[in-house]
């Protein structure tokens, strides 16, 4: 796994697809309805397109990703991830699937596909999801194993910072990577994203001046679990540039141009400097 050096030469601007799904627990369907939504995405000409949380498989039953966990580098869903973005000729971000950790855990992994199928990068999302609501109860700690440190790649597009769901609610992350675009793919309870989704999107790119790609899972998936949909693409002023409903599979696109990173970071220096 190698990240391209660090470059004085100017970002390209490129075209973002959200991919919204509604996935459940029989792996292939998914895998699947997620080829079908690359395809999709490429039509429509992007460059980039990202998929949510756990893409491949998501039930009630938080026990479902430690059957289809998968060492890192080999596996149906790695392979699934290389080939789509070698057949589209497009950069793909496997929002977060699971990596065998050990028999009764896994790592929440987000992997960065290069056109090529070469892994750009490889994220575990640190800060895991407990949570007990009017309607739900969750704790990620029971299946999913931490990650250790914080991931951001140089890229032809620009410094891109990984991230997953929960980590929205941790700033000093995002301020820790310097980024020009945030991932951000997450399976928000309906609950908590109505509250807070799209107020913690916004904060993070007017915070960082960058721009946001969040694909989210939507709908109701087996066991009764809901999410809340709504995937996002949003600029460095923190407006919404393209946006999904709650509830259908689609694909959302927006250009991410660089020149307009450049002229929010001009006008507001004080935040716009690197930290790394």
């Amino acid at each position: 796994m190698t990240a391209p050096p660090a470059s004085n030469a100017p970002a390209k601007d490129f075209t973002a697809a959200c991919v919204q799904m509604s996935s459940g627990d029989d792996v292939g369907a998914n895998l699947a309805r997620a080829a079908e939504l690359l395809a999709q995405a490429a039509k429509q000409g992007a460059q980039l397109a990202a998929l949510p949380e756990f893409f491949p498989v998501l039930s009630a039953d938080e026990n479902c990703k430690l059957k289809c966990a998968e060492q890192f580098g080999a596996g149906p869903i790695q392979d699934f991830l290389k080939a789509a973005a070698q057949e589209h000729n497009m950069h793909i971000l496997g929002g977060a699937l699971p990596i065998y950790e050990s028999p009764s855990r896994v790592y929440a992994s987000s992997l960065l596909i290069a056109p090529s199928g070469e892994v750009m990068a490889r994220y575990d999302k640190m800060h895991l999801f407990r949570f007990t609501g009017k309607h739900t109860a969750a704790d990620e700690t029971k299946t999913i194993a931490p990650g250790k440190k914080p991931v951001a790649v140089n890229t032809e597009f620009g410094r891109m910072a990984l991230s997953i769901c929960y980590d929205l609610r941790f700033p000093e992350l995002y301020r820790s990577l310097s980024p020009d675009i945030i991932f951000a793919p997450s399976a928000f309870t309906e609950e908590t994203g109505r509250a807070h989704w799209e107020v913690l999107l916004r904060a993070r790119a007017i915070e960082n001046l960058a721009h946001i790609i969040a694909p989210a899972q939507c709908g109701e998936h087996p066991g009764g679990r809901r999410t809340h949909g709504n995937s996002m693409i949003i600029d460095p002023w923190g407006e919404i540039t393209a946006r999904a409903d709650n509830k259908t599979e689609i694909i959302i696109t927006a250009t991410i141009s660089a020149t307009t990173r450049q002229q929010h970071r001009q006008r507001l220096p004080s935040l716009s400097h690197r930290l790394i």
